[in-house]
């Protein structure tokens, strides 16, 4: 690994790391609801639970989890990104090296069909989830 490849690395790994920490949300500085006597931001239970719910919809739990995916789907769209762009990069540095231009090309080709498994995944989810999970 050559001294442009190493800072070039060290730049998109400080490029990632900024972007992760800017997107971090500061939930407990903004708690304002409360559920069973405990200030929080992430789920509200004041007039929608009830103990003997029949709605999975109406139990806190439901909330997470779609938060939960929610999330997870950022993180998943902003790992494709990375994969696209590195890929890009080492297609765009490989000049006449074929075995690089090969390894750039099977990292775009593993990205986008990642992609598009998580795109029928989450069409998957969405349908057998009640209520739906992208709202």
């Amino acid at each position: 690994m050559t001294i442009k490849q190493k800072i070039l690395t060290c730049a998109v790994f400080a490029v990632s790391i900024l972007g992760l920490a800017a997107i971090q949300p500061a939930t407990t500085s903004y708690a304002a609801a409360e559920c069973g006597g405990v200030k929080t931001a992430i789920i509200n239970c004041d007039k929608k639970y009830k103990k003997d719910a029949t709605k999975v919809e109406e139990n806190p739990v439901w909330g997470i989890l779609i938060m939960t995916i929610k999330i997870m789907s950022v993180g998943v769209g902003i790992l494709a990104v990375g994969g696209l762009v590195w890929g890009g990069i080492l297609y765009a540095s490989a000049g006449d090296r074929a075995e690089q231009v090969k390894q750039a090309i099977t990292i775009i080709t593993n990205v986008v069909i990642g992609l598009l498994l998580f795109v029928f995944l989450a069409a998957i989810v969405n349908f057998l989830v009640p209520g739906g999970v992208f709202q």
